[in-house]
């Protein structure tokens, strides 16, 4: 009988060191493609063979539906342990209390040293805490049209802004073709808030009571440089409603000879377009010297709802560990994380310059977004498209669009001050 007990509790032992040690994550990722989540597929099966007992279920949700998706799963008590979490989202739920605090993982992590200081800024927007390891950055820079150049008798890429006027008001001489490819409808938010940052020279979007800059007359003066542009013929007539896959079919098509964009569009640039025909600046600079191209960025969040935290931590420290983000961020089309990544085969090519300039020469501060507000991705993506375009289309002036999103973050900024008190 004494054997049989024995048995029992061997039996039960092993039972439950088994039930430990198999543990399910659950990931979510919400800037989805086949391809891209092909490679996340590898990397997680990477992880999945370096930590045995360790399942990781992939659930991918379209982008078009994702924030709404994510939404409803965790307010329906099924977060995900681990996120792909884009910068307008941190607002919402690192305000909320519901991503966990990486602090104390990150200290210990094998690749902390190498992690640069924009990545670690973008990781603590929210709170001063690490809620987020970015994956990599969306970092605007100007592409422009080597051939469309020379037709047009440009010999010099514009620096300032006053020579970025010129070039497209030349080569919208040139029949049929126009100087920029303007992006008037979903994502154009970073148009209006990049331009009317460099024309104020300065990357602040409220002054130290809490008040919006966006109504100042430098800010004003950049919201009214996009509607000339628009208003001269500089810019295609239908560009009011173009989107990223608009404008960079109108960039490799050579309809328009200047685009600002991230390095997700080199992909399907450099598919159409010789290195021959083709080049990638910094962002013009403004009267004050200085420019401030849009910087954003995604990465990888932890859910605090999460019961299986140091495995979660594992798997985010997997995927942007220097050697996975190299291959992360040149598949998907971003700049790496980690510092040194300039000297990479794929990212030290001629066409990175320009972006890599941006990151290091101090007339260039990346733009960064109040993503610390939780009503800044509905400002973004409704409000400033739909004032965008009535600019564009001559409905509202430029004082009263500035004024009404002036009201709008000042607000939410109000709002938010008084909840750190």
């Amino acid at each position: 009988m004494k054997k049989i007990i024995n048995a029992m509790v061997l039996g039960v032992t092993v039972l439950s060191g088994s039930a430990y040690a198999d543990t399910t994550l659950n990931l979510v990722e919400v800037i989805t493609s086949p391809k891209r989540t092909e490679l996340l597929k590898q990397q997680v099966a990477a992880f999945e063979a370096a930590n045995p007992g360790t399942t990781v279920e992939i659930t991918s949700l379209p982008w078009g539906q994702a924030f709404e998706k994510l939404a409803t799963m965790v307010s329906s008590g099924q977060a995900p342990d681990v996120v792909e979490m884009p910068d307008k989202w941190m607002g919402v739920y690192g305000n909320a209390n519901q991503l966990e605090n990486l602090e104390s993982y990150y200290k210990d992590w094998d690749h902390a040293a190498t992690l640069s200081d924009k990545a670690q800024d973008m990781g603590r927007l929210v709170g001063g805490d690490l809620y987020q390891i970015p994956y990599g950055f969306y970092l605007r820079a100007m592409f422009y049209n080597k051939t469309l150049f020379k037709q047009a008798g440009i010999e010099q890429t514009p620096h300032t802004i006053e020579e970025f006027k010129e070039a497209a008001r030349k080569v919208s001489e040139l029949d049929g073709k126009y100087g920029y490819c303007l992006r008037g409808s979903k994502g154009g938010h970073g148009g209006w808030l990049m331009f009317s940052s460099i024309m104020n020279g300065s990357a602040d979007f409220f002054d130290s009571n809490g008040k919006s800059t966006i109504d100042s007359e430098g800010s004003k003066q950049g919201l009214s440089l996009l509607v000339d542009i628009y208003k001269n013929g500089w810019a295609p007539k239908d560009s009011v409603n173009w989107g990223f896959n608009e404008i960079v079919a109108g960039f490799y098509s050579n309809t328009c000879a200047m685009l600002d964009q991230d390095p997700d569009a080199l992909i399907a640039i450099a598919d159409k377009m010789s290195s021959d025909e083709f080049g990638v600046i910094p962002m013009p600079v403004g009267p004050s010297g200085k420019s401030y191209p849009v910087i954003g960025f995604a990465g990888w969040s932890m859910f605090s709802s999460s019961e299986n935290k140091d495995q979660s931590w594992k798997l985010i420290s997997h995927l942007t560990k220097p050697e996975s983000n190299v291959d992360w961020a040149q598949f998907v089309g971003v700049i790496p994380v980690h510092k040194g990544a300039e000297q990479d085969q794929h990212f030290s090519s001629e066409q990175f310059a320009g972006w890599f300039e941006e990151l290091n020469k101090p007339e260039y501060e990346p733009l960064v977004f109040p993503h610390h507000l939780k009503q800044f991705g509905y400002f973004a993506d409704v409000k400033l498209i739909e004032g965008g375009q009535e600019l564009l289309l001559g409905t509202r002036s430029v004082d009263e669009v500035a004024a009404e999103w002036s009201e709008y973050l000042t607000e939410a900024q109000t709002e938010w001050l008084e909840n750190k008190k």
